[in-house]
């Protein structure tokens, strides 16, 4: 009688292997995607790395029970199921990367289509025609060839997408902690599943099986970047997370050696390298407490700031509402009086009247001006961005104010040179700049004159107001656009100076994206204040 020879066995040697490159990766992977996931559950790339790691920790012990079961029937049924797992986890790779660039989860349609790319090896698969039959005497099953072509060229496009992301960042001007962060978490990626899918490919048309367990010894350079990723350039913001998931990972990396190196001198020198990790991890755990304890202050520190600058806005609010009511009930009385409301008044309580209604004018615009920018500071004013003239808005403040400044005996002129003026941008709170640049020359100049200019340079709208007024020496400079950072001089010729005018003109033009300074040569030398926006 012949012995009947069950092919699936396999030796001790490669026995050992199969364990060491598929269940130290499953263990590691899930051990951090986990930890990252339930320490930030609303972060949608944890999620999906999540996903990516459960659905690849699949495969990999799917492809274990291929290699070490004996079980001619287990390993058909869970054959069957491996090309669909690769084609899910390579999918999940290119969703990880898309998600990662962009910092936010992709549009409906590409989720559908990268949906739709699965929904033929799900059919195939689950009609059970995913596999055509099985070699006993090679122990292993025959792939669908469609199955594995469509597999093949979906690899490929995928990979051709991740190396186009991987380029981005030579392309692009970005700051050098995007760049590499960009170049860490992709190129760590398109390595892993380029090096997977050609010897996947390899394996399948040599027969020779065993190139992939050597191939899947590239995981941990896979793993090790993303969890750099993580600790360095903190992708997820869990640091403290994902130090102590590197630390037993590396322990149990090198521990697992104990399995398969032979003789005393490897296995001292294993368990060598073992104390000292554990060493150096109970020194990173201490410090790592401290930086914790630390944070956790912080962040306290941060609740009680937060806390203070919503009852500071709040009380701005307060304050200037029941301010700005007190002069509009005192102007309005003011006005009545001018209009005769009251009866006939002599010359001097009708001049009174009037410097009375100026006096509430001023405030009330005091008022307004101090809550602009407390809105615009905190962000709570919406920008309605679309196409304006900015010569328009210019043309308008000069007609408007060039007779306050010569009924002051000021020489007004103007220099606004003919092109195209057009730019995206505010309507209001673009006149609100103009209007308060001209504004302030007129006030802050005694005598001499007032240029206003106008000009396009390099695709640059450059507008300038230029005086022979109070000027600006070099400390008050340091603090010109800042709140309340008003300069000497200014006080001196507006008591009523509140600082805040420029400081509003430069939240404004900041949001525009564009550029605001001024020039002067010190004090009574004049001043010119530039802006420039895109054209």
């Amino acid at each position: 009688m012949n012995e009947i020879i069950n092919t699936c066995a396999i030796s001790n040697n490669i026995s050992t292997l199969v364990y060491y490159s598929h269940l130290i990766p499953v263990f590691f992977i899930l051990s951090l995607s986990l930890l990252v996931f339930f320490k930030t559950k609303n972060n949608i790339l944890s999620k999906i790395f999540l996903a990516f790691s459960f659905v690849f920790s699949a495969w990999l012990i799917g492809d274990l029970i291929t290699w070490i079961s004996v079980n001619y029937h287990l390993i058909y049924a869970v054959w069957s199921f491996l090309v669909y797992l690769e084609i899910i986890f390579f999918i999940l790779g290119i969703y990880l990367i898309m998600i990662f660039t962009r910092g936010f989860d992709i549009s409906l349609f590409k989720r559908i289509l990268l949906f739709l790319s699965t929904l033929i090896p799900f059919l195939i698969t689950i009609i059970q025609k995913s596999v055509i039959g099985f070699n006993q005497s090679m122990c292993e099953a025959l792939n669908n060839n469609f199955l594995d072509q469509y597999k093949l060229y979906l690899e490929i496009l995928i990979l051709l997408i991740i190396f186009v992301y991987l380029l981005v960042p030579f392309v692009k001007k970005k700051a050098l902690y995007s760049k590499k962060s960009s170049i860490i978490v992709i190129g760590s990626m398109f390595l892993f599943l380029s090096v997977f899918g050609v010897t996947e490919y390899l394996s399948a048309i040599t027969g020779y099986y065993e190139i992939n367990l050597y191939a899947l010894f590239i995981i941990p350079v896979f793993l090790v970047a993303i969890t750099y990723s993580i600790f360095t350039l903190d992708i997820f913001n869990v640091k403290v997370v994902s130090t102590y998931s590197l630390v037993f990972g590396f322990i149990i990396l090198v521990g697992s050696q104990l399995f398969f190196v032979s003789g005393i001198t490897d296995r001292l020198l294993t368990i060598l390298t073992i104390i000292l990790s554990s060493g150096l991890g109970i020194l990173l755990f201490r410090n790592l407490h401290k930086e914790s304890e630390q944070r956790i202050y912080i962040e306290k520190l941060n609740v009680k700031l937060e806390a203070l600058l919503a009852q500071r806005e709040s009380l701005t609010h307060l304050v200037t509402h029941k301010v700005k009511g007190s002069f509009t009930r005192s102007k309005y009385i003011f006005a009545e009086m001018l209009e005769g409301t009251f009866g006939k008044l002599s010359k001097e309580l009708k001049d009174m009247a009037e410097k009375g209604l100026k006096s509430d004018n001023d405030g009330i615009e005091t008022v307004d001006l101090v809550l602009n920018a407390a809105n615009l500071q905190t962000g709570t004013v919406k920008y309605e961005m679309k196409p304006v003239s900015f010569k328009e808005i210019v043309s308008h403040f000069v007609d408007e104010l060039k007779g306050r400044a010569e009924s002051k005996g000021l020489k007004f002129e103007t220099d606004i040179k003919d092109g195209d003026y057009n730019t995206i941008g505010d309507f209001f709170w673009l006149s609100e700049v103009v209007h308060n640049l001209i504004d302030n020359s007129v006030k802050y100049t005694k005598e001499g004159s007032i240029q206003v200019g106008l000009e396009k340079k390099d695709n640059k709208i450059l507008f300038y107001v230029k005086d022979s007024g109070v000027g600006i020496n070099d400390e008050d400079k340091k603090n010109l656009f800042k709140e309340g950072g008003r300069g000497k001089n200014s006080v001196s010729v507006n008591v009523d100076s509140t600082g805040y005018g420029l400081f509003t003109v430069k939240l404004i033009v900041d949001a525009h994206k564009g550029r605001i300074w001024a020039e002067s040569e010190g004090d009574n030398k004049g001043t010119t204040f530039f802006v420039e926006l895109n054209g």
